[in-house]
């Protein structure tokens, strides 16, 4: 994928009646959805991502007065998922939920089936799960001042695992250590789960796990937290400051989840779904389910999107290539 262009707006996500080659079904039907809508989440059950896209169904369903079900479809790094949704019927009975690490930062690092700037009408960002920099309950590193000062005397000895080359809690490292000038060896594992119990066995010394993940592990005191990647301090982890605040302003890094229609999907449908979902998001009741998790509503509008988007990807595909991250194999 090549970064996104300035003057990017929604039709570079292919708004337009003919994109991708295919013809826009007729004038979207006045009673939408008239049967169960599939809800692709590229991710096995049990993450943030599977969570948040049992919740947006739920709310959909809700709204909707009809079915929005989940069907899980992971493979490498959401591609397989994301993949099916491209090539499905754009008539607004088959969304996809999605992170970042498949919309932002995949296309860099895959040779992908569909053109990841025309594929898809964004609907809206739903949510936020930021990091948590965590070490060893017993480890010298009581800072991040502490890890950072040891690395640099160290190069390439203070090893970090992630759940896999390119995904979101690789690269937040990679940022990391591209910004404060370090440099640290780096331990794939195959999913955020196995990386967390690394940590918790000795086999690394550093993680930037997701706060769901997380926030546990830090309460019963299996893990220290340095600091957190989010802009702001986390509700459930108030005490742990933020990596902005320990010593590098702006840094900012999450596991951002979105959803998504087949590019071509009529006005009607998409303009629809924005506002449930955006409102849906924001609601007192989703807050008060997500909050535990430590994952925060977004709630984002359609046109809000594209904008974040270009951030975004700029962002990651600037730190690939920077790093020269390839994958295994």
């Amino acid at each position: 994928m090549t970064l996104l262009r300035r003057h990017l707006g929604l039709s570079a996500f292919a708004l337009t009646a003919t994109a991708a080659g295919r013809a826009r079904p007729a004038a979207a039907q006045a009673a939408y959805p008239t049967r169960p809508v599939s809800v692709v989440v590229p991710f096995a059950a049990g993450g943030s991502t599977d969570f948040v896209g049992r919740l947006i169904a739920q709310s959909l369903s809700t709204a909707f007065g009809q079915q929005f079900v989940v069907d899980n479809r992971s493979g490498a790094s959401g591609t397989v998922g994301a993949t099916y949704v491209a090539r499905a019927r754009p008539d607004g009975y088959t969304l996809l939920v999605s992170p970042n690490s498949t919309f932002a930062m995949a296309p860099f690092l895959y040779k992908l089936p569909y053109d990841n700037e025309k594929a898809f009408a964004p609907i809206g960002l739903l949510a936020s799960n930021a990091m948590a920099v965590c070490v060893q309950a017993n480890s010298p590193y009581r800072t991040l001042a502490d890890l950072v000062a040891a690395a640099k005397a160290k190069p390439n000895e203070i090893s970090f695992g992630s759940g896999g080359t390119g995904v979101s809690n690789h690269l937040a490292v990679e940022l990391f250590a591209a910004q404060s000038g370090i440099q640290m060896l780096h331990v794939p594992y195959r999913g955020g789960a196995p990386a967390a119990q690394a940590l918790l066995g000795g086999e690394i010394q550093l993680s930037f796990i997701d706060t769901v993940t997380a926030v546990p592990f830090v309460r019963d005191g299996s893990v220290r937290a340095l600091a957190v990647t989010s802009a702001q301090r986390n509700g459930q982890l108030p005490d742990v400051p933020t990596v902005a605040e320990s010593g590098l302003p702006g840094f900012q890094a999450s596991t951002d989840i979105a959803l998504f229609a087949p590019a071509g999907t009529p006005e009607p449908i998409l303009k629809r779904l924005s506002e449930l979902s955006s409102a849906a998001m924001r609601t007192q009741e989703v807050k008060d389910k997500l909050a535990p998790l430590a994952i925060d509503p977004v709630g984002g509008t359609r046109e809000e999107f594209p904008a974040y988007f270009v951030a975004e990807s700029a962002k990651w595909g600037g730190i690939i290539r920077e790093r020269n991250i390839r994958l295994e194999g």
